[in-house]
């Protein structure tokens, strides 16, 4: 499996859009390097840049980068609000699939020797890149900024490059670390001093306070893994919390919002509003709109969209800009652009599909799609249970279920495109040349690997619909009365998806020269099946003598 990791430099410049992209070129220039999102802050005088590829790639791309940003930015006149002290001032590696952060950090380490080297510059490790853990903090390497840097690099030798100060450059860090979200509250002040005064009270380092005996001491703030600072944005006339949530596990990004609210209201400050700074995972967002929904008391057995939707709202990430999706959640950012998945087309188009003259989607397809129809109807009845009046005290025991069948729906219609991917898979093998012994020997494996996948696609529809009825019969058993009748229709959708996917798993495995398997799938298709039947059977007749007519 490939490794990926994310590299997400800070170049101080936020203004000259043509000087940022001629950096952002070097980027683009490597192959296998994605280049994610670029977001430069005027008052700041800041752009982060954000990047993924295989470790080789995105250090060659990070060193080109950083390279083109000693060339086009002059420190010597720099001036912005964040704190900084080289052209490019940090520059992470974060390990984001298939790799270890001890990895991550020996990368972080051959980049930096690489920067300090070739290009002549100080540059300093951080986080899990750095051994000495005395100066792993970033805080501590950055303090007293690029006008202090002279003075300091004589005490603080730089792990590459040379120990001289580089007037125009400035000095780089890197390193590596995990996935950082950078975060801004917007607050109805201009106060620099009560911006700071709430972002003491939140960050975990606190502030200095003297006690009883007038010694200075430290006292915490109230959010771990969490830093923050206070600040003045002219281009949109208010002061901000800027935080840094170091590891989201720890204090996710919603947490962070609500802290920062009440710290700020015991103030007699309201916060107007957030925005993320560069991009953010999808799982904090999902996270943050269940949790604003059940400070509601409301279902959380909604579909991944509504809950952006939701978490967008509640924290007003759209409030200086539109806050969109597709540019700031990286999973979005990855997906291909010219995506002709199945289940991304319009209802006519679908059908259309289906009825050419093309195999393909077919009857598997199809089965997975009935599927996702009946637990979705089953799932719209868990939610209006949940928001039914005079319900108020059942709410979460109804959002339980529709978040279970949400979860039943998304995985059926993951299966609509696989079973199409399936079919396409045996056509492929069947097309490979057969002139050679060794060509047929390799088509014949080909064609067998790709039956059992065939086989096993649609006896996965089979198994995620059965289990969807559960969601069904208690919905019809327990949910809102006036909505039995969508239950029961939910139940036929269900019986009809077993059934067809079943048709397809005989129709494959009747061409799979593998016994025992297709002995065994068949018989546990069988029981599937008959359960089904049975189980449609007591769900109608709790939905007939509901109806009553």
């Amino acid at each position: 499996m490939q490794q990926i990791i994310e590299c997400v430099p800070n170049f101080s410049e936020g203004n000259d859009l043509d000087l940022i992209k001629k950096i952002t070129d070097e980027i683009e220039a490597v192959e296998e390097v994605r280049l994610l999102n670029v977001d430069p802050g005027k008052a700041t005088n800041r752009t982060v840049v954000t990047f993924v590829g295989n470790p080789e790639a995105v250090i060659e791309a990070a060193f080109r980068a950083i390279k083109k940003a000693g060339e086009l930015i002059d420190m010597s006149k720099h001036k912005g609000e964040h704190p900084r002290m080289g052209a490019t001032d940090v520059c992470p590696l974060i390990p984001i699939a298939n790799i270890t952060m001890e990895e991550t950090a020996k990368y972080a380490q051959q980049l930096a020797k690489r920067v300090g080297e070739e290009l002549n510059l100080p540059v300093y490790l951080y986080e899990a890149a750095q051994p000495d853990k005395s100066r792993s903090n970033l805080s501590v390497i950055r303090a007293g900024e690029y006008e202090g840097f002279f003075k300091k690099i004589a005490e603080l030798k730089p792990d590459f490059g040379p120990a001289v100060f580089d007037a125009k450059r400035g000095a780089t860090v890197i390193g590596a670390r995990d996935f950082l979200v950078a975060y801004n509250v917007n607050l109805n002040t201009t106060s620099v001093r009560r911006a700071n005064a709430i972002a003491f009270d939140v960050r975990e380092a606190g502030r200095k306070i003297k006690n009883e005996k007038g010694e200075e001491i430290i006292q915490p703030g109230s959010l771990k893994s969490v830093k923050a600072i206070g600040w003045y944005i002219e281009e949109y006339g208010i002061a901000q919390i800027s935080i840094n949530l170091t590891n989201i596990n720890v204090t996710p990004v919603h947490i962070a919002f609500d802290e920062v609210c009440k710290k700020a209201e015991a103030r007699g400050i309201r916060v107007t509003g957030s925005e993320l700074v560069g991009l953010i995972p999808l799982q904090p967002m999902l996270d943050a709109g269940k949790y604003f929904l059940r400070k509601q008391k409301r279902s959380v057995g909604v579909s991944e969209k509504e809950l952006i939707k939701i978490a967008v709202k509640s924290m007003g990430l759209g409030e200086l800009y539109p806050f969109k999706p597709e540019e700031k959640i990286i999973e979005y950012m990855l997906q291909d652009k010219n995506d002709s998945r199945l289940v991304n087309m319009p209802l006519n188009d679908f059908a259309d599909e289906t009825a050419s003259e093309s195999p393909a989607p077919g009857g598997g397809s199809i089965a997975a799609y009935i599927g996702s129809l009946g637990i979705s109807l089953g799932t719209m009845v868990a939610n209006l249970s949940s928001h039914k009046k005079g319900w108020d005290e059942r709410w979460e025991e109804f959002s339980n279920w529709a978040e279970k069948g949400q979860r039943y729906k998304d995985e059926l219609l993951r299966q609509v495109d696989a079973d199409t991917k399936a079919f396409n898979q045996i056509m492929n093998a069947m097309s490979l040349p057969k002139g050679s012994d060794e060509e047929k020997a390799i088509r014949k494996k080909a064609i067998s690997d790709a039956t059992k996948f065939a086989i096993e696609i649609p006896f996965k529809v089979m198994q995620v619909s059965y289990d969807s009825m559960e969601v069904i019969k208690a919905m019809a058993e327990v949910g809102n009365p006036n909505s039995v009748s969508d239950a029961g229709v939910g139940a036929l959708c269900a019986r009809s998806a077993v059934m067809g996917a079943f048709m397809n798993v005989r129709i494959n495995a009747s061409g799979y020269d593998d016994k025992n398997f297709v002995d065994d799938v068949i018989k546990k298709g069988r029981e599937i099946e008959k359960k089904t039947i049975e189980l449609e059977s007591q769900i109608l007749e709790v939905v007939n003598s509901k109806i009553g007519v």
